[in-house]
């Protein structure tokens, strides 16, 4: 089974492909004559892209690393050597598949973009699928976007708190610094005045001494 999030990315293209293909079916089909030119069963079309994109993705989302590689590889090769509207949707689509090494969102979102900025080039059902596939692009980059500016945030906020507390710490070592030198001249001032009245005792000790 593939990951969570694959599960539930598949099941919403699966949704939106079957609201697409009730949207593109005719309501009530009308019988041919015998004699009438055949015509394209436009709903027949949009279930087999379905079917085929669909089919695609799942294989590429639960597929080993090899075969996801693969499955890019094609994809990109179908389109640089025939970039049709539906090579170029195709590999949008993989592109923006998840879990898998050759994701590639901003990618997928450009292509997107080219795709529905000239919607008649292709067929209702890929119209659907690229817009919807453009609007969960765009929301993910966006939260990507804001998760970087959120952790940019964060780490300029640690930064400036390591600032403080590295300048907190340097004032207090200064201040220990100058407290130890003032101790070690107080101390200084102690001694000499201990050792002038210690002479001083002495002296009297022995003027005292040789007195009559």
């Amino acid at each position: 089974m593939p990951p969570k999030p694959a599960r539930v990315w598949v099941a919403t293209l699966l949704s939106a492909a079957a609201l697409t293909a009730c949207e593109t079916s005719p309501l009530v089909q009308r019988p041919r004559s015998v004699d009438s030119t055949p015509v394209i069963d436009r709903a027949d079309t949009s279930a087999k892209l379905v079917t085929g994109y669909v089919d695609l993705l799942q294989r590429l989302v639960q597929g080993a690393p090899a075969q996801q590689a693969e499955i890019l590889v094609t994809a990109q090769r179908e389109y640089q050597q025939a970039p049709t509207p539906s090579k170029q949707l195709k590999y949008a689509l993989v592109l923006a598949a998840p879990n898998h090494s050759g994701t590639d969102l901003p990618r997928a979102q450009k292509l997107l973009r080219e795709l529905l900025a000239s919607p008649e080039t292709l067929l209702p059902v890929e119209r659907s699928f690229a817009f919807l596939e453009l609007k969960k692009v765009d929301k993910q980059l966006a939260l990507v976007a804001e998760n970087q500016r959120l952790q940019s945030g964060s780490d300029r906020v640690d930064r400036e708190r390591l600032i403080a507390m590295n300048r907190k710490l340097q004032s207090e070592l200064d201040e220990n610094l100058r407290l130890r030198k003032a101790l070690d001249e107080a101390n200084a001032k102690l001694n000499a005045i201990a050792n002038i009245e210690q002479s001083i005792n002495e002296r009297k000790s022995g003027t005292e001494g040789r007195s009559p």
